[in-house]
């Protein structure tokens, strides 16, 4: 019996000579068939019954043979598999082996070849080519909710925070962040920084405008200067230029077709000259920006609810252009205290203008304290009168003591009784 356990092994050894590959998978089966029969004749036998535990150990045998199999075809390679086959198979015992301890052996095996692979890839010598095509991979986190987290590793927002601009707030608009780290410093915002400078922006200025205007940062610079060039042929100066842009940041990314009909529209709607045009404008420069229908509408609260002739309008917008743009509620409010309450006719209201675009609770409360104390008197030709700029421009003490006659706690203690 023990004479054909080893000639069965003979064989099973000799079939583990071929090279095994991932295609070979034949090879194998055939293994595994030769060591299955190398085992099972023992216990095959008629002279030995077969019992429980017979069976039990005949089953561990067969799953540990299926293992085996399996971790060879998985692991071993062709190289891999002749090498081992000489180093396994290099003397032939004639004498019984139990399968399972050439198993474990073979198992050992593939571990120690399988960890020397390893190291030898750990410590392998890279050429230049192939050290210049190793990927690196970039510290500037792949995604963030802040800004901040890019500030380290982007020279453009890092120059952007020097020059005061505020990143949380760009950071709340859509795509902004995305849009100013693909922008490179020296090629994309420098130059627009300088054409800012060129035309008279100063320095403390530059972050106000990206701030709240961060896509002048995209802008083409000869649009930029075709639009500069169109203002001053409209002679606007320079100065005013300047200001204009520093104030309305999003002046220069309008066309120039826009910015000559927004000139047209306020000297036709308003009947006014050339001269009284560029006035307005340089003043309040968000005119040129923002949208028409809320100055279509206060010129129309103007003329048909407040009552106002087309020559007052034209005065009251020369001399306060907020008014164009103030809240139609407020504005309806403050006439309706100065006209109703105060007795103040619309001639007076617009020789002094600046008494609309001020606030109502102030107007209110000094009024009713000039009441209290009887010198509540706004006509010109009374003795004694005041006059409704003073009214709403001086300070509170200088407003006691030269309209008022009355200290300031008296207008304090007054104001609680409201």
């Amino acid at each position: 019996m023990v004479s054909s356990c080893a000639h069965l092994c003979q064989r099973c050894t000799s079939l583990l000579r071929f090279r095994i590959t991932w295609q070979s998978v034949t090879h194998v089966q055939l293994c595994t068939a030769a060591i299955k029969a190398s085992v099972k004749l023992p216990y095959e036998s008629s002279l030995i019954p077969e019992n429980n535990t017979t069976a039990r150990t005949r089953q561990r045998w067969k799953q540990q043979i299926c293992y085996y199999s399996d971790l060879t075809a998985k692991h071993l390679t062709p190289e891999a598999t002749g090498n081992k086959d000489k180093e396994l198979l290099r003397s032939e015992v004639v004498t019984y082996e139990s399968p399972v301890t050439q198993i474990r052996d073979a198992e050992s095996q593939i571990t120690l070849d399988l960890d020397a692979a390893d190291e030898l890839l750990a410590l392998e010598e890279f050429s230049d080519e192939e050290a210049v095509g190793v990927s690196v991979s970039s510290a500037v986190p792949p995604a963030s909710f802040s800004l901040r987290a890019y500030v380290d590793k982007s020279e453009t927002l890092s120059k952007l925070v020097q020059l005061g601009v505020n990143l949380w707030k760009l950071e709340q608009r859509p795509n902004v962040g995305s849009m100013l780290l693909k922008l490179d410093f020296q090629t994309d915002v420098a130059p627009r920084l300088l054409f800012l400078k060129e035309i008279g922006v100063e320095d403390s200025r530059l972050g106000y405008i990206v701030s709240h205007n961060p896509f002048i940062l995209t802008e083409s610079l000869e649009n930029l200067q075709a639009r500069v060039v169109y203002l001053r042929s409209k002679k606007f100066s320079a100065e005013s230029v300047a200001s204009m842009v520093s104030r309305a940041p999003y002046l220069l990314n309008f066309s120039v077709k826009r910015l000559d009909n927004r000139l047209s529209f306020y000297q036709q709607q308003l009947s006014l000259s050339a001269s009284n045009t560029r006035n307005v404008v340089a003043r309040l420069p968000r005119l040129l920006c923002g949208s028409l229908e809320p100055i279509k509408e206060n010129l129309k609260v103007c003329k048909i609810e407040l009552g106002f002739k087309e020559n007052e309008i034209q005065h009251i917008v020369v001399a306060v252009p907020k008014v164009l743009t103030a809240n139609k509620k407020k504005l309806t409010q403050t006439f309706d205290f100065l006209h109703n309450v105060m007795k103040v006719p619309h001639h007076l209201i617009a020789k002094f203008p600046q008494v609309l675009n001020s606030k109502y609770l102030r107007l209110k409360e000094r009024h009713q304290f000039l009441e209290y104390l009887g010198k509540a008197l706004y006509d010109p030709a009374e003795p004694n009168y005041i006059s409704l700029d003073r009214l709403v421009s001086l300070p509170d003490d200088a407003f006691c003591t030269e309209l008022a006659s009355a200290t300031l706690e008296d207008f304090y203690l007054f104001q609680k009784t409201l």
